[in-house]
């Protein structure tokens, strides 16, 4: 059957109806920065739970992937840093969350590697360490301790140096945000949000992608677009009001950046 080339959807809901209990799913974004709220919001709303996810953080108390994490939807998290959200952390020492922490451009090239259907690559990142050696706390038992490790990994030498063997992810789904797309999933992205977005994008088996502009086929120059709609499904365009919609994880004047 052939694709169907207009891959808009009208409403978040929508987007995310077949996202079940116990899914994988991608969400770009870093930091506050082209994180998809409309659609995580509309995930939260839709009920499903013990959720894994795949995100450079897992945002913040109050927002992003923070809402989910609050509401007890998050099973297991496949991340590089735990940031601000002072929730994330509490779950995770108190053992009610799984964590797999990775190296930030580790999880980056393993989530490229899903989408370019690399199987597994070998990188210096992380030889020497408990990232090769094994023995990162996974999950906190309840009353203190560890009640899972991470596991030993392959390492082998190439040109004299040690590399660790790390596997390619790919997710039952993915959520990210342009700035601007078409109807047949082309995407442009704007600046600090071209970042673990289309990486996220390419893993996702149904990747939906939230756009603060839509745009009709052939009105983007192909050599601006970032991301290719072969990698996405479904497009929802925001309205104005929830483009303009964007939260500063901290401000800071230019007064503040001299001192």
């Amino acid at each position: 059957m052939a694709p169907r080339m207009d891959k808009t959807v009208a409403t978040a809901a929508e987007a995310v109806a077949d996202v079940g209990d116990g899914a994988s799913v991608a969400v770009g974004g870093f930091g506050l920065s082209g994180v998809p709220e409309v659609l995580i919001r509309a995930l939260l709303a839709a009920g499903p739970g013990r959720l894994h996810v795949v995100s450079n953080n897992c945002g913040v108390d109050g927002g992003g992937l923070g809402l989910l994490l609050a509401a007890g939807r998050i099973a297991r998290v496949t991340g590089s840093y735990v940031g601000e959200n002072k929730e994330f952390a509490r779950q995770y020492l108190a053992g009610e969350l799984e964590l797999e922490l990775t190296p930030q451009g580790t999880l980056a090239e393993r989530l490229r590697a899903g989408g370019a259907g690399i199987p597994a690559f070998f990188t210096p990142a992380g030889v020497g360490t408990q990232v090769a050696d094994g023995g990162l706390p996974w999950r906190h038992a309840p009353g203190g301790g560890v009640a899972l490790a991470s596991p030993s990994k392959e390492v082998r030498a190439f040109g004299g140096r040690d590399h660790v063997l790390e596997h390619a992810i790919t997710t039952d789904f993915a959520l990210v945000r342009a700035a601007v797309g078409d109807r047949h999933g082309n995407l442009v992205f704007h600046r600090s949000a071209r970042n673990f977005n289309p990486l996220s994008a390419m893993a996702g088996r149904i990747t939906v992608a939230e756009v603060e502009r839509l745009v009709e086929p052939g009105e983007l120059d192909p050599d601006a677009v970032h991301l290719p709609g072969v990698f996405v499904q479904r497009v929802l365009a925001l309205t104005p009001e929830q483009a303009a919609d964007k939260h500063v994880e901290k401000r800071m004047t230019r007064q503040e950046a001299r001192d």
